[in-house]
């Protein structure tokens, strides 16, 4: 599945993250921002457009309602940021830190997060269109009641990850693992799954396989 890259200039100036504090409008554009710290922080309704973000730390900020489009982040720290009611469009998470982040009631579209770690995230009531979830460790995230479209799991551990009330029609997690989900027999029409896969299913909705 291919998605909108961020688009960018070829050349930046250098900021630093805390500079939005300063700003008429909480809002960083057309910079990167290298080895910055942003920690226990609250910043809503915020924007960031056409950035690069390396190495920076965001732990316990609130960006509730923030709006990111065409923006990298590559080893940036995100854990148990909010994000919550966030806009995030033609941008990628690379080697990033997103542990127990919330994105709950969140928009995501061209939206790529690989190489990272997303363990107990929150994505709860969110709408989620042409995401790429690559390499990533998702255990226990919570995806309850999304709307997913056109999203690509691939080589992901998803243990323990809940899929409640939330549709699975049209995904591919066949080369993804787990142990266990949460999830309704009817809400899995239509995903495709390994051989391997299917008997795990099977065990968890309490069928008896018989050799």
């Amino acid at each position: 599945m291919k998605i909108d890259l961020p688009n960018l200039p070829n050349e930046l100036p250098f900021k630093n993250f805390s500079d939005i504090l300063y700003e008429e409008e909480p809002e960083l554009e057309l910079c990167e921002i290298n080895d910055s710290i942003f920690e226990n922080e609250i910043l809503t309704r915020s924007r960031l457009y056409k950035m690069i973000i390396k190495n920076c730390r965001f732990n316990n900020t609130d960006f509730s309602n923030i709006d990111i489009t065409d923006v990298s982040f590559e080893n940036c720290d995100f854990s148990n940021t909010t994000m919550r009611k966030s806009s995030i469009h033609r941008s990628v998470f690379n080697n990033c830190k997103l542990i127990g982040a919330d994105f709950t009631e969140s928009k995501l579209g061209n939206v790529a997060f690989t190489n990272s770690l997303l363990n107990l995230a929150s994505f709860g009531s969110s709408k989620l269109e042409k995401v790429k979830f690559h390499d990533n460790s998702l255990e226990s995230s919570d995806f309850y009641d999304c709307n997913l479209k056109k999203i690509d799991f691939k080589s992901c551990n998803i243990n323990d990850v809940s899929f409640e009330k939330t549709s699975l029609k049209g995904l591919d997690l066949s080369t993804s693992t787990f142990e266990s989900l949460t999830l309704s027999l009817s809400d899995l029409k239509g995903c495709k799954v390994s051989t391997h896969q299917a008997i795990q299913f099977a065990a968890l909705l309490g069928v008896i396989i018989v050799e």
